[in-house]
């Protein structure tokens, strides 16, 4: 295979980060609409992530938070986004940028991205991950790149079964088919 002189993998995954961002804006000036609600994990220790230390301590690699119900202070810029959210019913203010993302979830309409992160340009991407139009078994990656996912017919069915309660941190992995 030829050389990529261009940077392609690098141009599609700065554009699908911008999907996340434009979604990010969308709530910051209107609030989350219908069944809207957001899954985002994220690299705990990657550049610029700004969390406090006893989330750091309880997740040294990676980590995903929920923007359904109870959040605030949510700013987006061109780069990072900066949200409060509460653990242990203390606020928690996050400072995340959108380089450290490794996947967006939006439950409510069945759209997710997995993106790698920075850093991780020569890894694979690990484990299966859903595509669009596929049967909702999980398939192998043929290239590392961030894909569209589907969730399985038992993830859906997990979601609604097991809502997480506002400002708990799940697993994605929680929610793929096994």
């Amino acid at each position: 295979m030829a050389k990529d002189f261009i940077g392609y993998q690098a141009l599609t995954d700065s554009a699908l980060r911008g999907v996340v961002r434009d979604a990010l804006r969308r709530i910051e000036k209107s609030g989350l609409i219908g069944a809207h609600h957001f899954y985002l994990t994220f690299k705990t220790h990657g550049d610029g992530v700004d969390i406090p230390d006893f989330l750091k301590e309880q997740y040294p690699d990676e980590m995903t938070i929920i923007i359904q119900h109870q959040y605030w202070a949510l700013k987006v810029k061109e780069d990072y986004f900066e949200v409060t959210l509460t653990f242990k019913k203390l606020p928690a203010p996050l400072h995340i940028p959108f380089a450290a993302l490794t996947a967006f979830f939006d439950p409510g309409v069945q759209f997710g991205l997995q993106f790698r992160a920075e850093g991780d340009a020569a890894k694979p991407a690990t484990g299966p991950v859903m595509v669009p139009n596929a049967p909702s078994e999980p398939v192998e990656p043929e290239t590392p790149e961030p894909v569209v996912m589907k969730p399985a017919p038992a993830a859906i069915a997990a979601e609604k079964a097991e809502k997480p309660a506002p400002g708990e941190v799940v697993s994605l992995d929680s929610f793929r088919k096994k």
